[in-house]
């Protein structure tokens, strides 16, 4: 290289080494190293190959040899989830009151035992969301099709795991793991979402799910649909409060491409919501929410346009 762009190369290496006070004030007080990206995608790849083992392992249908995989599987996601959640824990709001290494990953083993068991009930979550995607979409010809191709799978596999790590207070990966599915399907799903079973979105791309949402059971959105708030209270100092402020769904409500429904409001059961609508009211148990019939209007000569 020659001398400028050495110079040019070394003053900038100096000056981007030196943090800066904004820098600083973002980051933990800690000297812990931060959660990896790339070990948080290996933590849901192999809760993948934990929960549909034959799509994402060789297939074994020995129950000894398909036992034995998982339990590979089983012990690198202990050891690997357990260093993530250490390293995350620097974030979280009790990271001033542990006071050592070991207590850090004590406390970090101890989320992810309560983590691994709640695994086969996430497993029978995600298997109620491929039936139902199955059951809402006569252009799916197998239950592969929907575990392999279907972005819902993937954003739902995501938002499930990532759903009972925040039950669980963990800091920062669960946000990781929704945020890696909304980069990859257009699915955004806040993982403080709570969802029931039987969920189902079809084609998927835009829809947007907060993080105060409540969904019920056998509920189908379809693309562009937004369950998201209204307005934002604020405290005496200005600072926006973590309220409830999301849509609660009901059972057995279908709601329909690009359809806002907004603010802390209740969708009643067995509801249909219309296509390009604005819901900002509370809906009614089996009421059906649609767009108003268009008005005709004649113009001569480019008047009332």
């Amino acid at each position: 290289m020659d001398n400028k762009t050495i110079d040019t190369v070394e003053r900038n290496v100096r000056l981007l080494s030196r943090q800066t006070e904004r820098e600083i004030s973002m980051m933990p007080q800690t000297e812990a190293p931060l959660p990896s990206v790339e070990q948080v995608k290996n933590i849901v790849s192999l809760v993948k190959s934990i929960i549909f083992p034959d799509y994402f392992n060789k297939r074994q249908c020995h129950e000894t040899i398909r036992s034995y995989n998982i339990g590979v599987h089983m012990e690198e996601l202990l050891q690997t989830l357990t260093k993530q959640i250490a390293h995350g824990l620097q974030f979280g709001e009790k990271a001033t009151a542990i006071t050592s290494k070991q207590q850090v990953y004590d406390e970090a083993k101890d989320m992810t035992l309560q983590f691994i068991d709640a695994l086969p009930e996430i497993k029978r979550l995600l298997y109620t969301d491929v039936q139902a995607m199955f059951d809402n979409d006569p252009a799916a010809l197998n239950y592969g099709e929907i575990i392999f191709c279907y972005p819902v799978t993937k954003a739902m596999t995501h938002y499930r795991i990532a759903h009972k790590l925040h039950e669980l207070h963990v800091p920062v990966i669960p946000r990781i793991i929704t945020e890696l599915a909304h980069s990859e399907t257009g699915i955004d799903i806040h993982p403080g979402a709570q969802i029931g079973e039987y969920f189902a979105i079809d084609h998927g791309t835009g829809v947007v799910i907060g993080e105060t949402s409540i969904i019920g059971s056998h509920v189908t959105l379809y693309q562009g649909v937004t369950l998201g708030s209204k307005s934002f209270k604020k405290d005496a100092d200005g600072n926006m409060l973590n309220i409830p402020r999301h849509p609660i769904i009901e059972d057995n409500v279908t709601v329909y491409s690009n359809a806002s429904i907004l603010g802390r409001i209740t969708i009643g059961h067995d509801s249909v919501i219309g296509g390009n609508v604005w819901v900002t009211q509370s809906v009614l148990p089996n009421s059906r929410i649609q767009q108003s019939k268009a008005v005709e209007r004649h113009f001569e000569g480019g008047l009332g346009i």
